[in-house]
């Protein structure tokens, strides 16, 4: 349950803003009231303080270590998501590697971050129109620098990588895009399989939606929202995401209400044990 000074600002700034907004002390009473028992009852706690530094902190040999997560497995020693590149991110020294989960036409649980897989593969069109028997025809280190060393690599399953993962002890950080309910169907079903992900892995989402199913499926998994400032309105480069100056705008509203909803009421309502910054929004 919620503790009684943990969301005080938040609600004290919603019935000012209520009042302000309605000029009826009674209805901003009313809302303020029902958003705070809507926390008390749909929200999910986190889970044991103990776990989740587990999972964040593995493996720590001295008090100054830290943990060494490989992007997308390590996209730059082979091709991103695939067996290979987490073979190098282990032989490199990492204690971890980002995988990102998306699906293909018939369901099957994948490794893609971008959602078609024309800049990764010799293939084309979005992942989502594509079978599974067509994807294991598509070479996967296509399009890297190291191609003729990775030749041939396959875009593998999500238990596949798992598996690869659980024999180099490394920590999984399971990024989804979307698909709430697909995504926390499937990573279920891996954490039945493989209890020991319970304390070696966490399933992060830049949408709230998506942990928020996850927590629903398994409460016991360890999770995380990842935030970029200004994401819904512009790409990870800080070009404008859209063309018109209005819906550039809007989306500019929404990420700022975005980031207060962060701060005071997703991880909340989520339960999530961390946040994730991108790094170019984190000083020296």
């Amino acid at each position: 349950m919620l503790q009684i000074g943990d969301g005080v600002t938040c609600l004290s700034a919603v019935f000012i803003v209520l009042v302000l907004g309605t000029r009826s002390a009674l209805w901003s009473t009313v809302i303020t009231t029902s958003l705070y028992f809507f926390l008390v009852m749909f929200r999910f706690p986190q889970v044991p303080m103990s776990r989740a530094r587990q999972v964040l902190r593995p493996g720590r040999p001295t008090a100054g270590a830290i943990s060494v997560i490989a992007h997308r497995g390590g996209a730059h020693d082979a091709p991103e998501n695939t067996l290979a590149a987490i073979r190098e991110a282990s032989e490199n020294g990492a204690t971890g590697v980002e995988l990102d989960l998306d699906f293909t036409a018939d369901g099957v649980p994948v490794l893609m971050h971008d959602e078609t897989v024309d800049r990764t593969t010799n293939g084309s069109g979005p992942l989502s129109k594509l079978r599974f028997s067509e994807i294991t025809k598509l070479d996967a280190s296509a399009k890297h620098r190291l191609r003729d060393r990775f030749h041939g690599e396959r875009v593998p399953t999500l238990q596949e990588a798992v598996e690869e993962c659980m024999k180099r002890q490394l920590t999984i950080y399971f990024d989804v895009k979307g698909h709430p309910d697909e995504a926390a169907a499937a990573l279920k079903d891996m954490y039945k399989r493989f209890p020991v992900l319970y304390n070696t892995s966490i399933v992060c989402s830049f949408e709230p939606k998506v942990i928020y199913r996850m927590r629903q499926a398994d409460p016991q998994v360890v999770t995380a929202l990842t935030h970029r400032p200004w994401s819904l309105s512009r790409l990870g480069d800080g070009t404008p995401r859209f063309s018109a100056t209005w819906k550039h705008h809007w989306h500019q509203v929404l990420d700022v209400v975005l980031d207060w909803a962060h701060h005071h009421v997703l991880w909340h309502l989520c339960g999530v044990s961390a946040f994730l910054m991108q790094k170019n929004f984190i000083s020296p």
